[in-house]
């Protein structure tokens, strides 16, 4: 089985130009990204990390620092699409493919690991995807960030096998007698949605060869695509281990408060 780990990055981010090479704890941000994918990477054979970008300061960057790279084009529409077209780029035609966005150096390693020795010990899913079951104070934050930010955080629901069911940007499922069921458990049902895909390389060409869903557009959640057109998802439940939960890095004051949580998140 061969793996291939891809770190989309590009330069010309509207709200954060160069993001991938902003400095973070005294290392590039894609350094850090590139290193979770060697550690998640570590005793697994045939796995290759590569970064895909479209642009000469991040490839001349990965030559300095002896970052495998693959150029694109820069009218991918999206960094899926930028991470199949590296894949045709490759020497080596791979089975599974990481999908590990540059600008996200908060992704555990471990995250990344649990995704692929997922698909290792069952082959027989299209996309795999992280998730996270929030206790009751986490769900009560999450309910107060959407008071003032409807479309932050997405949940999940999944079936007994851990297939996808469905994700949202409301917060489901509803609660009944949720007051009971506080007293009962220490962790609520509800699963948060951790933006990282992997993909068997038959599932991504489909996937990038498809039209917009129309649940897709509403919601602003591309994996809503996949579930449309009768593909599985199946989720992988991973605990962050009081590590900080940042999905990614969009913007100069992300990366201000990056740093700040920086700490916490080499110490774990």
């Amino acid at each position: 089985m061969n793996i291939a780990i891809i770190i989309p990055a590009r330069f010309a981010s509207t709200r954060f130009p160069g993001k991938p090479l902003a400095m973070l704890g005294g290392q590039a941000m894609l350094s850090r990204v590139y290193q979770t994918a060697l550690k998640a990477s570590d005793n697994i054979d045939n796995v290759e990390v590569v970064v895909a970008t479209d642009d000469g300061r991040i490839s001349s960057y990965c030559e300095e620092e002896n970052i495998p790279f693959v150029l694109t084009s820069p009218d991918c529409p999206t960094g899926t699409d930028r991470v199949m077209e590296a894949v045709t780029k490759l020497d080596t035609k791979p089975d599974f493919v990481v999908n590990l966005q540059g600008d996200a150096p908060f992704t555990p390693w471990d995250f990344v690991r649990d995704v692929i020795d997922d698909y290792i010990n069952n082959p027989d899913t299209d996309v795999i995807t992280p998730v996270t079951r929030l206790s009751w104070e986490q769900l009560d934050k999450l309910r107060d960030q959407k008071l003032t930010n409807p479309f932050s955080g997405t949940t999940a629901i999944l079936d007994k096998d851990r297939n996808a069911l469905w994700f949202s940007k409301n917060i489901i499922p509803a609660i009944r007698k949720e007051d009971k069921l506080r007293a009962l458990t220490e962790i609520s049902p509800v699963y948060r949605h951790i933006g990282l895909y992997a993909y068997s390389l038959p599932a991504l060409e489909k996937y990038v060869d498809l039209d917009e869903g129309s649940y897709e557009a509403l919601e602003g959640l591309e994996q809503l695509r996949l579930l449309e057109n009768n593909m599985r998802i199946r989720a992988v439940i991973v605990d962050y281990k009081d590590r900080p939960a940042m999905s990614g890095v969009d913007t100069p004051d992300d990366l201000a408060r990056a740093e700040e949580l920086l700490k916490d998140f080499d110490e774990v």
